[in-house]
């Protein structure tokens, strides 16, 4: 594991220690431990030296998360000669546009201009590893990733805003326009379990590693309904909500999972080379009520009203709610 000690990489991690793999973290180890019963190796990916206490050896799997230029090409030029498979966790940021639903695998990708861009940063990072490893190589391009201990705060909101309104009993939620959105999520330990599945078959190709396909105003309600909310849904218009200074999908004073119309084809990805993928290892997508349940105990255990780096919080939500009525 090129990480193993953050969100999804720790738990790739695991999921491969369940399987029986002896697994090796190289790491700073600065996001926190290694997952019980696999190796940290300590190293900056960005020294000289750093892939001196894994190089030299055969490697049954190697998983990159990165898209940092400098440290995808350096563990490439080191591991990959002698690795059976490699997996390289992309992301569905590559693609050029969000306005074809139902777009596959093949649809265009961005350019590799800007390297300081997320997405074209995982551009260059595909076509290193594709000249690097040939068909040893798995690229998975996950969309939105969902559950518990999500960092993001993205897909947590709904379900614990929900909950904080039924406990407080303070007045209704403000959501936004869901006519003609859509919202599309991948649990994360589906996602982890997978790829460790994935590695140990040594499947290939790409794939985007997304979750099912919902109506915008769906997720929201089966949210509502996870967490006993049977109060006030308020919704606002888009031009309303962005002229009081929400925000799209993420980060402060925003409403998550909230595209704009322009782009919403972006949560209506084609998933179905994931669950063929699925299938060929006997697993299957969670249902998204047994994620938002999953969610919601980790957000009880994180606090309701703590604050969050996604979403609005309480107090200025019905500030909102009290101008828009």
């Amino acid at each position: 594991m090129l990480g193993g000690t953050a969100w999804l990489g720790a738990r790739v991690a695991a999921a491969w220690r369940a399987r029986g793999a002896e697994v090796t973290c190289l790491a700073r180890g600065t996001s926190g431990p290694a997952p019980g019963g696999t190796r940290l190796v300590p190293a900056d990916r960005t020294a000289p030296d750093a892939y001196d206490g894994v190089a030299g050896r055969d490697w049954d799997e190697v998983v990159e998360l990165s898209y940092e230029p400098l440290l995808v090409t350096g563990a490439l030029d080191a591991l990959a000669a002698r690795a059976r498979h490699w997996t390289l966790v992309s992301t569905i940021s590559v693609y050029a546009s969000n306005s074809e639903p139902g777009a596959d695998e093949d649809a265009a990708l961005l350019p590799t201009e800007d390297l300081g861009d997320y997405g074209q940063a995982k551009v260059a990072a595909e076509m290193a590893s594709r000249r690097a490893l040939g068909d040893r190589l798995l690229l998975a391009r996950p969309g939105l990733i969902g559950g518990p201990g999500d960092g993001s705060d993205r897909f947590g909101y709904w379900v614990s805003r929900f909950a904080l309104a039924h406990q407080l009993g303070d007045g209704p939620v403000l959501a936004p326009p869901t006519a003609h959105r859509w919202a599309q999520v991948v649990d994360v330990d589906d996602l982890a379990t997978w790829l460790a599945a994935a590695g140990e078959a040594g499947r290939h190709g790409t794939v985007n590693a997304t979750g099912d396909s919902h109506p915008l105003h769906a997720v929201i309600q089966l949210a509502a309904q996870v967490a006993g909310y049977r109060g006030e849904v308020v919704t606002a218009p888009d031009d309303w909500l962005l002229q009081h200074g929400v925000t799209y999908w993420a980060g402060p004073r925003s409403l998550p999972l909230w595209l704009p119309i322009a782009d919403t084809a972006m949560a209506q990805r084609d998933n179905g080379a994931l669950r063929a993928s699925l299938a060929a290892v006997g697993l299957t997508l969670s249902p998204l009520a047994a994620t938002l349940e999953r969610t919601l105990a980790d957000e009880r255990c994180r606090g309701l009203d703590r604050a969050r780096r996604s979403g609005l919080d309480r107090e200025e939500e019905l500030e909102l709610v009290a101008r828009l009525v």
